[in-house]
């Protein structure tokens, strides 16, 4: 634990604050280099107003991409997303993106907002998803979103910061959301609240964007305020040609401070099921094979994006959907959904029975498509499991990999993946697939 030397997160603020420094703990006004929200954005447009705010201080700095509750299914839901999108137009915004362009994290990567050395903000807790490209993501609530907005300031506590140290390969089918299951599992939901993961060690470099941005995601299942993976040749591959500005990566110094230091052999990691309840319930697949579900979720920020699905469509390749079950596939964003139209996993998906909804938030949330009905049980490869996730406390939720979720859709109960991955049934993408898209 010591050192004099910055973390990731410590330098970023510094420099959001105009800051030589900043010290754990340290209050820094800062100001943001990029904010988005979603749905819940007619919240703080409330705020920005009851504030008397004339207007946002910034706008080429914000973004709206409607996710939640999508298309509408009450006129009061419509009425909110309208005065959203008015809002957006009378101000200007750098960009809103309508019902069906995706995830606003998915969509923020993507469309090359958030950048690495960044201070990207959100009302979302799974803001620090924009660590997969070395951004900070920080969430914040409404209220303080609109005044985000109305001033271009808002302040943070510096968070300390785990370093996580990642060694080994994966074994055949076993994935980044199967690492996470059990990260979440040692550190427990709240044992990492409100600091940073910093992901450093000789696997790191061998992971995709998107399997950065699983590991990242997920950080909020810790309590965790962030998540951040150093800068590499695989996120300038990614950005390259999608940035819409320019960048400064930051990496940490090598005295920096550390809370603790966290160890991962990849090569030790058994796919992962995580039990209704809470995140943090993580066993082995094997402990919970040939349990009853009902229904199976292939979707959310989490683990939706080309890869994912990519993985879902080998196994079921031929095969079709056990006839007990039903499969919801809801791919990250519509770029995600027109690359795997292209590559030909798609059709493979709806020729085995899935139903294909649109590119949002879907289920996840539990406001909006997909709901259990009383006593029923969802494998879901989303981030969240307490009851009344998917909008009935009386229903169950698993959490898991695309991979175990597609191979338990074709047995009808949850089942190990691996005697599926034979023969490259399910290959992993190649080293241009994994840097070009997320």
């Amino acid at each position: 634990m010591s050192g004099a030397g910055s973390t990731i997160a410590q330098k970023i603020l510094a420099r959001s604050g105009g800051l030589p420094s900043a010290r754990v703990g340290q209050i820094v006004q800062a100001l943001p280099d990029f904010s988005y929200s979603h749905d819940y954005a007619h919240f703080a447009i409330e705020a920005l107003e009851q504030m008397g705010a004339a207007g946002v201080a910034h706008p080429d700095r914000i973004a709206i991409c409607l996710d939640h509750g999508i298309p509408p299914d009450t006129a009061s839901q419509a009425n909110k997303l309208k005065k959203i999108r008015e809002f957006a137009h009378e101000q200007n915004l750098a960009a809103f993106y309508e019902v069906g362009t995706g995830i606003a994290h998915q969509v923020m990567l993507e469309r090359g907002w958030v950048v690495p050395g960044s201070l990207a903000v959100a009302n979302d807790s799974h803001a620090c998803s924009a660590g997969a490209v070395g951004a900070l993501g920080l969430a914040t609530g409404e209220t303080e979103m609109g005044f985000l907005w109305a001033t271009g300031k808002l302040w943070f506590r510096v968070p300390e910061t785990i370093k996580v140290i990642l060694s080994g390969r994966f074994n055949p089918g076993v994935y980044a959301k199967d690492l996470m299951l059990d990260i979440v599992r040692q550190v427990g939901v709240l044992g990492g609240l409100y600091q940073v993961l910093e992901y450093h060690g000789p696997a790191a470099a061998h992971l995709s964007i998107s399997e950065r941005f699983t590991l990242c995601n997920m950080s909020a299942e810790i309590g965790a305020k962030a998540a951040i993976f150093p800068f590499d040749e695989v996120t300038g591959n990614f950005l390259r040609g999608r940035v819409r500005a320019p960048y400064e990566p930051v990496s940490a110094d090598g005295d920096a401070e550390y809370a603790r230091t966290l160890r991962f052999d990849l090569g030790q990691i058994e796919p992962m099921v995580a039990l209704p309840g809470m995140e943090d319930r993580g066993v082995p697949v094997s402990a919970v094979q040939g349990e009853r579900i009902d229904q199976i979720f292939i979707g959310s920020c989490t683990n939706a994006r080309a890869d994912d699905l990519a993985i879902a469509a080998r196994i079921l390749a031929g095969k079709t959907v056990h006839p007990g079950i039903r499969l919801l596939v809801v791919p990250a964003s519509r770029d995600v959904a027109t690359h795997i139209t292209r590559s030909g996993d798609m059709q493979i998906l709806l020729e085995a029975g899935a139903t294909l909804l649109p590119s949002g938030c879907a289920i996840c949330a539990g406001s909006h498509q997909g709901a259990l009905a009383d006593g029923e049980r969802c494998l879901s490869t989303s981030n969240r499991n307490a009851p009344g996730r998917m909008g009935n406390k009386n229903a169950e939720i698993f959490l898991c990999s695309p991979a175990t979720a597609a191979a338990s859709a074709l047995e009808g109960r949850i089942a190990d993946p691996r005697p599926y991955l034979q023969a490259g049934a399910a290959r992993r993408p190649s080293n241009r697939e994994r840097s070009s898209h997320a």
